[in-house]
């Protein structure tokens, strides 16, 4: 019995032991989930596992409004592979309408690449490959097909995500009233009247900025999901460079490099590079014009007289990279301490609105508001933007 008890202990210590291993050697995605499953059944316990790799669609969630899609997949394994396997069914747990094996001309990589019908609703393709020595690995990809389905995704299947940044306390420059005291009135509106989850990140260092957004552009999202991010602190506008920086907790005053700053361009590349279709960036801070030097140069779309759900759909159809700052080339008051800035209690009365009868608060609503301030507010697309996005503030 004791030896028996040991030679189990042993082989559950080498399995778990063989998948730490993976996971610690392999290379971090962000955009696709792995399901591993291993049967070690008759295997050498020291397997290693395939790889898959998708090239579209890249992200785990998609839509369409099309009756086909393109799949096109590549399949990595350093034991030889014995089967790979795409299968489609309807929905995650429903029926299946149809399986393809791959080719395997070489057993080390094997490509997928094809062109599927879809059918209207969500069409859950997953791929599996196993090696000779039985390491398993699955991945899915889900695609919504059809205006009706996702209509449904937009009303039904889909987050809002607040990320806020105030700055109060800083190691070296002068201390501010209000940043803190504006994004967590501004997260409590999201969240209570608009059903935002929200975080906010207070008095941050520049690394403590660049983690945090790191680990929002490795968190996984759907289509209509939409992510917006707030700053409020100091910003500066170097003459010498031609750029606008946020000011961190523990920028230097004197740092002609700027290297303890966070630099606009840096802003807008790891921002828009995040896997989230629709983006929205807030920033009250000086300068904060300088965030991007070209002014949208046409509005959004007026709203069309169509229903709630269909005007979603339009809207979260496209890619949205939008940013709105307190004021261009300029200064920008703090406020009195308790009273928000006057950025701030602006876009809180936008807010507050509700977006009136049909509860949709839109990018053009808010302009309206931040048009009364006596700075200069800038709007403007950034990155990848879709001409005719928006982002929308949809209340409960």
């Amino acid at each position: 019995m004791d030896s028996i008890i040991k030679n189990s202990l042993k082989y559950g210590l080498t399995m778990m032991f063989s998948i730490v291993v993976f996971i610690a050697s392999a290379q971090i995605v962000t955009d696709k989930t792995n399901k591993i499953v291993i049967n070690y059944k008759g295997a050498d316990l020291n397997t290693s596992l395939p790889n898959i790799e998708w090239v579209y669609p890249k992200v785990e969630y998609t839509n369409t409004q099309e009756n086909h899609v393109q799949l096109k997949a590549i399949i990595t394994s350093s034991i030889p592979l014995k089967s790979v396997m795409l299968d489609v069914s309807l929905g995650e747990n429903g029926k299946k309408i149809g399986s393809r094996a791959g080719e395997i001309d070489d057993p080390f990589n094997v490509q997928i690449d094809l062109t599927m019908n879809v059918i209207k609703g969500q069409n859950w393709i997953e791929l599996t490959a196993i090696n000779e020595e039985g390491g398993t690995v699955k991945e899915h990809r889900s695609i919504m097909v059809g205006l009706d389905a996702i209509g449904d995704a937009v009303t039904i299947d889909r987050k809002d995500y607040a990320l806020l940044f105030g700055t109060n306390r800083y190691d070296n420059w002068n201390d501010l009233v209000n940043p803190i005291f504006d994004a967590e009135a501004i997260g409590k509106e999201l969240e209570e009247r608009y059903g935002f989850q929200i975080e906010i990140v207070k008095d941050p260092t520049q690394d403590q900025v660049m983690t945090k957004l790191r680990e929002y552009a490795q968190r996984k999202y759907k289509p209509q999901d939409q992510l917006f991010i707030f700053f409020a602190g100091h910003g500066i506008y170097d003459e010498v460079f031609g750029e606008g920086f946020l000011v961190a907790k523990n920028s230097i005053i004197n740092d002609v490099s700027k290297n303890t700053y966070i630099s606009h361009n840096r802003i807008r590349s790891n921002i828009n590079n995040i896997p989230c279709e629709h983006i929205f960036l807030a920033m009250d801070a000086c300068f904060g014009g300088t965030f991007d030097p070209v002014l949208a140069s046409s509005r959004s779309a007026l709203y069309e007289d169509i229903d709630d759900k269909a005007y979603l759909v339009k809207k979260l159809s496209k890619r949205t990279r939008k940013y709105l700052t307190s004021g261009g080339k300029e200064y920008v008051s703090d406020g009195i301490r308790g009273s928000h800035s006057p950025f701030a209690k602006s876009f809180l009365e936008a807010l507050k609105t509700y977006g009136g009868e049909d509860r949709i608060l839109i990018l053009d609503e808010i302009k309206l508001f931040m048009e009364r301030l006596s700075t200069t507010p800038r709007f403007g697309e950034f990155g990848n933007d879709e001409k005719g996005s928006d982002f929308v503030f949809v209340a409960n």
